[in-house]
């Protein structure tokens, strides 16, 4: 009898092969093979390929926080705390209070499902410092990562209602994890465009039109908004949050607030969708609303480690009971992971031994960041063919490139798009790894990508130098 595969193509779960994730998609892989071949000796136009397709800071050479570093030195090897190492006090309390709360004194135990209780009040006491709102640390679930409990959440609106499929609002251009989330869920994903010639902004007539025309077929169900914007890298004003509240108050929208770079923040005030919407009162200040956070963002920038939260607000009891259930099959997050939110929640406050050396840190981390929004924006505008909005927040640029009808026709023959044609040339010509804006989503007949903007200063103006370059013999190759 002849061996057969029990998986195939054919008949594994669909939803899996509309999955995309550009992040890490051809252009990346292209870039991992040529880094292979430069090891090779293959000779190239140039000595070392500059990736620029996700924002892993510490891959880019920030320094870690020491405060988080040295704490969970601590809660993975706790014989340290005794020991006569410099270790500043604070930093042992910490650990004290962290290993204090795991079964038996250590990380490597189960946490409750939704989170080591001392985190999840340290999240709660955060929020409340934040919006000026009390939070509930039982309406607070930790994650590995902030895509984890995202995943979650979408999970909660995969059911038809009244004959209708579900759907779900996601901006564009947008961060992929939530297409491709609602690819592998089968959730139908409606578009509602950003207006890239105003800011990025979110036009309340664009959320009508969207929810109008997708309302024929589906029942969307919710709302996600990306502030501070990725790839974008808009904040939303006060004035527009409370115009898409009322929106999704009127259609019965639930909203999930994406505000994972809100310490990413360069210029303008940020407004979490919680305490706007409790600002508002009745009846704006009961309604669902899911808000996410990561320390894979922000100063702290533990992109390996994975840790997030979810804070959800006014489900209905039985919905969190399920969703408890739900967390609970997944046994835990990351306790280490949990032990840095902890850190990023609770930094070193005023007086204590690590709080200067804090202070230091956290400064020269938004000092780049200001720095590489500014040049990233000012070099953009500055080549013919090139636009880029001004960057208030996140760690991206995302700006619009003209390409040639004779270009796109190359493209095409290749089977590609033309943003892919263009990032895959610049790659090969310069090691620049960019990633088209067909991963993130753009209005026909409009080309961008997405670049990090936290690269080493020396390296920074070799990728904008070589972005120059290369964009110039481009436009010259295809007048």
């Amino acid at each position: 009898m002849k061996l057969e595969k029990c998986l195939t193509e054919e008949n594994i779960n669909q939803n899996l092969l509309n999955i995309q994730y550009a992040v890490r998609g051809p252009i990346l892989q292209r870039a991992l093979q040529i880094e292979r071949e430069l090891v090779k000796g293959v000779p190239k136009r140039f000595e070392r390929v500059v990736r620029a397709n996700c924002g892993d800071c510490h891959a880019l050479g920030q320094k870690p926080i020491t405060f988080i570093r040295q704490v969970l030195a601590l809660v993975s090897f706790p014989e340290l705390i005794s020991s006569r190492l410099d270790i500043p006090q604070d930093v042992k309390d910490r650990a004290k209070e962290l290993l204090d709360d795991c079964t038996k004194g250590s990380v490597g135990s189960y946490s409750p499902s939704n989170g080591l209780n001392l985190v999840r009040s340290r999240v709660a006491q955060y929020i409340t410092n934040r919006d000026g709102v009390p939070s509930n640390p039982d309406d607070i679930y930790l994650g590995s990562g902030a895509s984890d409990v995202i995943k979650s959440v979408l999970t909660l609106f995969v059911e038809d209602v009244g004959g209708k499929p579900p759907a779900v609002m996601v901006p564009i251009p947008q961060y992929p994890l939530f297409s491709g989330t609602l690819s592998e869920l089968g959730v139908r994903q409606v578009d509602y465009y950003l207006d890239e010639e105003h800011d990025w902004a979110l036009q309340i007539s664009e959320l009508e039109r969207s929810w109008r025309e997708a309302s024929i077929e589906s029942n969307v169900r919710a709302l996600v908004v990306i502030n501070p914007g990725n790839p974008t890298g808009q904040v939303l004003t006060r004035d527009n949050i409370e115009q898409i509240i009322k929106f999704a108050y009127e259609r019965n929208l639930f909203i999930l607030a994406d505000e994972v770079y809100q310490e990413n923040i360069v210029s303008k005030p940020f407004h979490s969708f919680k305490k706007v919407m409790f600002e508002m009162g009745a009846p704006y200040s009961r309604m669902e609303l899911a808000s996410f956070l990561t320390a894979s963002k922000g100063w702290a920038a533990e992109c390996g480690l994975r840790s997030g939260y979810v804070e959800l607000l006014h489900l209905q009891p039985s919905v969190q009971k399920t969703f408890n259930t739900m967390r609970s099959v997944m046994q835990c997050p990351s306790v280490l992971g949990q032990c840095i939110l902890d850190c990023v929640m609770k930094p070193p406050s005023p007086g204590k031994p690590s709080h200067n050396q804090f202070i230091n840190e956290i400064r020269d981390i938004h000092q780049v960041l200001k720095e590489r929004t500014a040049t990233a924006y000012k070099t953009f505008n500055s080549i013919p063919g090139y636009f880029c909005n001004p960057i208030d927040g996140s760690m991206f640029a995302y700006p619009r490139i003209e390409i040639p009808v004779e270009a796109q026709l190359e493209a095409k023959k290749l089977n590609m798009s033309p943003d892919e044609f263009y990032c895959l040339r610049l790659l090969e010509e310069t090691g620049v790894c960019v990633i088209p804006g067909t991963g993130f989503g753009q209005l026909p007949g409009s080309f961008h990508f997405r670049t990090t903007i936290l690269h080493p200063k020396d390296e920074f103006q070799y990728m904008m130098d070589s972005i120059r370059r290369f964009h110039l013999n481009f436009m010259q190759l295809y007048p």
